[in-house]
């Protein structure tokens, strides 16, 4: 995956969701030892402790939540079971997700152009549409009410290898 230049304060958030995909595709393709992969992950790139930070907040609660999370683009992407879809677009999914449900301070429709943008960047030329699809039909069945939200996973929940 490409390696992110950080330039503005604007782009932040997007960077750090840049980095929080190349940590979670990472981590998706080769879960043993995740928090050492964690940390190799971020030694020796010069970002600012905030992406680090956010990043690192998406990341660890997308897989906290992973279960939640995949259940619920399974009952939406009906064509698509979790493991046959492209490892980019599924984990820019669960962070997407992840973000929208739990991490509420971002506005609905910024969580997803932000995640098309990503796919866009990182996914096939098929990537934003398929992801803008699949978040926007969660984003209205979340707002109707037809996709409960449960409580975030508690951070001791975590199975990290020792």
């Amino acid at each position: 995956m490409a390696e992110i230049r950080e330039s503005t304060a604007i782009g932040e958030r997007r960077r750090a969701r840049e980095y929080a995909l190349q940590l979670l595709f990472q981590l998706d393709l080769s879960p043993e030892g995740t928090v050492e992969a964690a940390a190799a992950f971020w030694e020796g790139k010069k970002v600012r402790a905030s992406i680090v930070e956010f990043a690192d907040t998406l990341v660890k609660g997308a897989m906290r939540n992973q279960a939640w999370l995949d259940a619920t683009l399974s009952s939406i992407s009906h064509h698509w079971r979790i493991p046959r879809m492209a490892v980019v677009d599924r984990n820019i999914l669960r962070l997407a997700l992840y973000e929208l449900v739990f991490e509420t301070a971002t506005p609905p429709i910024v969580v997803i152009n932000e995640a098309i943008e990503i796919a866009k960047k990182f996914g096939n030329e098929e990537s934003g549409p398929f992801v803008n699809g699949i978040l926007d039909a969660i984003r209205v069945r979340i707002e109707s009410g037809e996709i409960a939200v449960p409580p975030a996973v508690a951070p001791g929940a975590i199975k990290t290898p020792a």
